[in-house]
């Protein structure tokens, strides 16, 4: 539960630093919860599938928030992407580089790389869905 609510703390917090609108604040910050309990969850054992399956999610959380809140879907992509971006593994990459240990330079990188890769693929992936689906799920009042 702590760690949902530090994602969650961490996602408005980034939301305030980029200058999301304070209404969304709550909206921003449940994206965030939810991409890290949906990674930590994740019983496949791989990081790059948690990655893959809480970006999935949280695409598309933040279309269905964007079609009920009628703002950008950036929104409450990008800063419920936060939790997920693979910082550490790039830190320890470039530490193992400046520090000459290049067999856990490149172990590292890799993860690193796939787990960037796989919030690419799991963004497109749920952006090939038509906006129509998520107009009509989100109610009758944002038909058009």
């Amino acid at each position: 539960m702590e760690q949902l609510i530090a994602a969650f703390a961490g996602t408005v917090a980034f939301g305030f630093l980029f200058g999301i609108p304070r209404r969304y604040f709550g909206y921003c910050g449940l994206c965030g919860s939810v991409a890290w309990g949906v990674y930590v969850l994740s019983v496949w054992g791989s990081d790059v599938v948690a990655s893959f399956a809480a970006t999935v999610v949280v695409t598309l959380m933040s279309r269905f928030l964007a079609v009920w809140k009628r703002c950008p879907v950036t929104v409450f992509l990008i800063a419920g992407l936060i939790p997920l971006v693979p910082g550490v593994g790039l830190y320890w990459t470039f530490y193992y580089l400046v520090t000459n240990q290049l067999e856990q330079m490149s172990s590292t990188g890799l993860v690193a790389v796939k787990s960037a890769c796989a919030i690419v693929l799991g963004i497109v992936f749920v952006f090939e869905i038509p906006q129509k689906f998520f107009r009509w799920m989100s109610g009758p009042g944002q038909r058009q």
